[in-house]
């Protein structure tokens, strides 16, 4: 037996709850895990809270990333004691994840834990830096330069914002934090913004094309506001959108795209191929401050990842929350 945040729904209605789990009941997979960390992401809040159909089968252990030790292999590219990291590929949604002290999945989903790092420092990273660093490897892609102007990050304070502004400002950009919290604007200037303004400035309706501003955008938003970044992006600039906090929409026009040369980069991070998974956690671990990550995260217990998850889900939490599946 083992503990979990195990998710139901059936006759008594949507439900969360720590519970003892047999290990027979784990789904099939090449690699068995002892889970040391995992974390606490939007997905899993939606998950956990039920305020989002992302569960798609029950029960489910919900977590879209987790790291810790390789207990058994049937793959040659991991060995017993091999220490590894996951993130997304469905887990937490179709396929049982990391909020739990084990877990099997297929070989494929894994990388081996970032030369560097330990355990808790990748998951303090999590799925949220490591979504923000594609966005910046998009961004990079683009060819954009400092010297470009500014960049505007939205959903500041939440995780992927959170490193969106570490990973530029060490990068020698000029960032603009975009938040509903500005009650967090020294921790944003900490992080690295020059700036912090209001979402209030790009959540409501706007115009198809408003004034020039951000040579880029790292939008986690979704809605009015991604709909707004790329209405104020400079001509030839670009725009990596990655999340829905605000709302699936985009009630926008073709404007930005066809009268400025505007690139909007969709940003998934769920299915990206191992080789360019293991590239972004090589930049990671050369850019990330391991005492910015201090500022960033704070670590919890399982059970605690219940109230948590309401909480995140409530807009009321900073950063990154690591979840130590063995306390």
């Amino acid at each position: 037996m083992f503990k979990a945040i195990l998710v139901n729904k059936d006759e008594q209605g949507y439900r969360a709850e720590l519970a003892q789990v047999d290990e027979a009941s784990l789904p099939e997979g090449e690699v068995k895990v002892q889970v040391q960390y995992s974390t606490l992401n939007y997905k899993d809040g939606l998950a956990i809270t039920g305020k989002g159909p992302v569960v798609r089968n029950f029960p489910m252990v919900p977590g879209i990333d987790f790291a810790g030790e390789v207990l058994e292999s049937s793959s040659p590219d991991f060995k017993v004691g091999d220490m590894v990291l996951l993130n997304g590929w469905g887990v937490g949604e179709a396929h049982w994840g990391g909020l739990g002290q084990l877990a099997r999945v297929k070989a494929d989903w894994l990388i081996h834990l970032p030369q560097g790092l330990t355990a808790k420092q990748a998951l303090a990273i999590g799925t949220a830096g490591y979504t923000a660093m594609l966005c910046v490897m998009a961004l990079q892609s683009h060819g954009l330069k400092p010297s470009d102007g500014e960049v505007l990050v939205t959903g500041a304070a939440g995780g992927v914002g959170s490193f969106a502004i570490a990973l530029l400002s060490k990068l020698g950009f000029k960032v603009v934090a975009s938040t509903g919290r500005m009650a967090e604007a020294d921790y944003l200037k900490q992080l690295g913004a020059t700036e912090v303004i209001d979402r209030a400035t790009l959540s409501a309706p706007g115009k198809p094309l408003a004034k020039e501003r951000w040579a880029a955008v790292v939008d986690s938003v979704g809605s009015h506001t991604l709909a707004n970044a790329c209405a104020q992006t400079k001509s030839d600039g670009a725009v990596a959108a990655c999340g829905l906090a605000q709302g699936m929409d985009f009630p926008s026009s073709v404007a930005p795209f066809i009268l400025r040369g505007v690139t909007l980069y969709g940003i998934n991070s769920v299915t990206v191929p191992r080789a360019k998974r293991i590239a972004a956690y090589e930049q990671l671990s050369k850019l990330v401050d391991l005492k910015t990550l201090d500022e960033i995260s704070h670590e919890i217990n399982l059970e605690d990842a219940l109230k948590y998850a309401q909480e995140l889900m409530a807009g009321n939490v900073r950063g990154r929350v690591i979840v130590n599946v063995n306390t």
